[in-house]
């Protein structure tokens, strides 16, 4: 070893002892004839003091600069009294060189690796190994390396065999555009990065391996978002003759450690509640909902009815329904904000965003002319509003009237400092529809196709196939969706029913799942499981605003890698090679 010390680790009992230690020069200061160096590794600072009157090593010391990799002997000594850094765990004492070794100099960094000033993101990005020197950006890959740990403990305890599956499959298309890999061996033929091990993981249970976890690396060609990666970290569970229960308590077992190990705040309420999915949707408007804050919607649906403003009528006469959400001390909105909130509300298909804003002297809305007379007092009585709150309405389907409100919640709470940023929200979001309609009538699923159908439920799906829960859930921590699972399809003939309603045809399901299905026919055992985003559990745990702060090299917003400059062209004869003309 070059060094004896790291430079995070010496502190007083090692005085007057003589250390080698090697790093980084984060900084330097000439202070009165005595050079200071803070040299920097993982693990921290130290102080490094050079003397003129070692003239060979103060000369050296005087050509260093930032960046420079240094390898330094010399004594630990205390620093004087006045000079302590209580804020540094070295900071009581510091290392009187002797020797100097420059091991590699460094161009002038592009940007300040030393403090935390705003940097554009495509420059961290390009030099992220330079980016990676920072504190923070230390700190955040130590807590996911320390998830990572407590992720694999748990599943071992649990009895999980921890099983890697391939990263080159068959294109079986569940919801997302899916990355292409050509194959050169069966010229015309696509592999497909996976987007998630969903059907080798059940597979795993058809072979009898009843436990099963893994930290899959996974894919998925979409437009990019703050929590969205090109290719992302997930944690994969799936387990044998279980209920869902049996998958819930395993899933949530591991979470609690993981909040309990890397973040000093409780959990809201004490515990991890469930909750239905329509229970979510019709109090907060999104099967997400962030609970630390309150801020229902409300049903006015049979107050609203004749109540003389057309709009509100017009959405009930169709089959919709109209909410209303109470904002306290939202009086105070400016027109800009509420402008700016209608047009979030209108990306989500509704017409607009009526609103009354309830000051102390009078009340503002532009809507108040239609109301017939006492309604707007009906209303106050129904949502608890009085002066110096505003409401908002949503009117229209019941998605579309929930989930523009659930926006305006979302987008109230941060302007009104309502969040409870002491704690947090963990909780389950369970029975969800089996399917969803699209906008031309047919069916599509609304988390995958080999989701079970609850029993019972299943017996009417001629009848009303809407009306059919699955046997799934969610888990939800701090208004993000962590991930989702579900007790799986595990007999041929349902699943086969399933792709009938999902209007696969039997042809396209043979060429598509064929494996799926054959291994039904089997023997295999009830199962089902659940996957999470451990990217986007770190990104929350270290406050972060996007994922790309807790991914060593993460892709840009154009799904772009700026370090090394991918994707990339390739050489027309390794196209050729694979029989691919290009028409761009």
């Amino acid at each position: 070893m070059l060094r004896t010390h790291t430079c995070g680790e010496l502190c007083e009992k090692h005085l007057r002892i003589p250390v080698t230690l090697c790093g980084w020069v984060h900084r330097r200061r000439n202070h009165g004839g005595l050079i200071f160096v803070d040299l920097r590794d993982r693990y921290g600072f130290t102080q490094l003091v050079f003397d003129p009157e070692n003239a060979a090593i103060f000369a050296l010391a005087e050509k260093v600069r930032p960046e420079w990799v240094l390898m330094v002997q010399g004594t630990v000594r205390k620093r004087l009294e006045g000079a302590e850094r209580e804020d540094n765990p070295t900071g009581k004492i510091e290392v009187l060189a002797a020797t100097l070794d420059i091991l590699n100099e460094a161009k002038t960094p592009p940007f300040e690796i030393d403090q935390e000033k705003d940097v554009h993101e495509d420059l961290r990005l390009e030099y992220r190994y330079l980016d990676l020197r920072k504190e923070r950006m230390r700190r955040n890959i130590e807590l996911r390396s320390k998830v990572l740990q407590i992720i694999r403990k748990h599943f071992i305890e649990a009895g999980c065999l921890e099983i890697d599956t391939p990263c080159l499959i068959k294109g079986t298309p569940e919801g997302a555009r899916e990355y292409l890999v050509p194959s050169r061996l069966s010229p015309g033929n696509f592999f497909v990065l996976p987007q998630s091990p969903q059907q080798l993981k059940q597979l795993c249970m058809v072979a009898g391996l009843d436990r099963y976890f893994q930290i899959a690396r996974c894919f998925r060609d979409e437009d990019q978002r703050g929590d969205r990666q090109p290719e992302f970290l997930q944690l994969d569970f799936e387990m044998s003759f279980c209920t869902q229960e049996d998958v819930q308590n395993i899933i949530e077992g591991s979470l609690i450690k993981i909040l309990q190990e890397c973040s000093k705040k409780p959990l809201k309420g004490g515990g991890v509640p469930k909750y239905t999915w329509q229970e979510v949707m019709d109090r907060y408007g999104s099967d997400k909902p962030d609970l630390r804050y309150d801020l229902p919607l409300v049903d006015i649906s049979p107050l609203a009815s004749g109540c003389g403003f057309s709009i509100f009528e017009d959405a009930l006469r169709g089959g919709g329904t109209v909410r209303a959400l109470r904002v306290p001390g939202g009086a105070d909105l400016s027109r800009g904000e509420i402008d700016r909130w209608t047009e979030l509300v209108k990306e989500l298909k509704a017409k607009g965003l009526a609103y009354i804003l309830l000051k102390k002297d009078n009340t503002q809305s532009p809507i108040l002319k239609f109301f017939k007379e006492g309604f707007l007092e009906k209303l106050q009585e129904k949502t608890g509003a009085r002066g110096g709150d505003a409401l908002f309405f949503g009117a229209g389907s019941f998605k579309i009237a929930c989930t523009s409100l659930a926006k305006v919640r979302s987008e109230a709470a941060k302007r009104l400092s309502l969040i409870d940023t002491k704690t947090h929200s963990l909780f389950w979001v369970t029975d969800f529809p089996l399917f969803e309609q699209e906008e031309d009538g047919s069916l599509t699923f609304s988390h995958h196709p080999f989701t079970m159908p609850h029993p019972e439920e299943w017996k009417h799906r001629k009848k009303n196939p809407l009306a059919v829960r699955a046997l799934c859930y969610d888990l939800v921590l701090d208004g993000y969706e962590l991930g989702s699972g579900s007790i799986r399809i595990s007999h041929r003939a349902l699943q086969s029913e399933v792709f009938d309603m999902l209007g696969i045809s039997r042809g396209d399901a043979e060429r598509r799942f064929g494996h799926m299905l054959r291994a039904f026919e089997y023997g295999a055992p009830p199962h089902g499981g659940f996957a999470y985003g451990i990217d986007r559990v770190i990104m929350i745990l270290a406050g972060e605003p996007n994922i790309r702060e807790v991914i060593a090299f993460p892709k840009d917003q154009r799904a772009k890698d700026l370090m090394l400059g991918a994707p990339s062209a390739i050489p027309k004869t390794q196209l050729k090679e694979l029989g691919i003309r290009l028409e761009v």
